[in-house]
């Protein structure tokens, strides 16, 4: 009876240390989160867009950077454009926490079978915590996409995060933003777009300086063909 007891006893101890480590492991990454925030203020950095005196457009100056970066609104952008983008991009992007294990574990796979890169596991909440601070495609750098990314997601809904990849977006040169770029290629706000205009237009942020349209028109009308 008493070393039934004392089984008891055990399992009871282990159970509570086990809980113990569990609420302290929570208590420190929400410390951590706390004291680390995503710089998400870097997105809201656009471009001063110059007005008449009856609030017509005139145009628009560079960011300190350099940047033509203009915001990115989610009503005003064509809506086939946006399902196509994340379809293509993240297609779960909608219901992931920032992370897709499932995009993950295929370009895990793929790697593991060329030994290349072939399929990217990235989700828009991670490239967007790549675009608001830059670093080497490395493995370490991916596991803080991924930390950041979740963090994001819980400061963001997922139309402010869609907002702002769409800010942010390379499109080659010192092009940023689906705004940017539709008036700078098309000469008209993104509200509307053709088949082509919406293609193009998923086609350059994934790989915007390989494919820009005033130096290599060609790979940038193969890459929108492909789309």
């Amino acid at each position: 009876m008493k070393r039934g007891r004392d089984l008891e006893w055990a399992k009871s101890r282990g159970l509570r240390r086990a809980c113990a480590a569990l609420a302290a492991l929570i208590v420190t990454l929400f410390a951590l989160d706390l004291a680390f925030p995503p710089p998400l203020e870097r997105a809201r950095v656009v471009s001063p867009v110059v007005l008449d005196k009856d609030g017509g457009w005139l145009r628009a100056l560079t960011t300190p950077q350099g940047r033509w970066r203009l915001e990115a609104r989610l009503d005003e952008i064509d809506p086939e454009f946006l399902r196509r983008l994340v379809k293509i991009e993240d297609e779960r992007f909608w219901i992931h926490p920032g992370v897709d294990p499932f995009a993950m574990m295929r370009a895990s796979a793929s790697f593991a079978r060329s030994g290349r890169v072939t399929s990217g596991g990235s989700t828009i909440t991670m490239q967007l915590a790549r675009m608001l601070e830059p670093r080497p495609r490395t493995v370490p750098s991916k596991l803080i996409e991924m930390v950041r990314a979740i963090q994001i997601e819980r400061r963001l809904s997922k139309r402010q995060i869609l907002a702002a990849y769409l800010t942010m977006t390379p499109y080659g040169g010192n092009l940023e933003g689906v705004r940017a770029a539709s008036l700078a290629y098309f000469g008209h706000e993104p509200k509307r777009l053709t088949l082509g205009e919406a293609a193009l237009l998923v086609a350059l942020p994934q790989s915007p300086e390989t494919r820009r349209l005033d130096r290599f028109a060609d790979r940038a009308r193969i890459a929108r063909d492909r789309v």
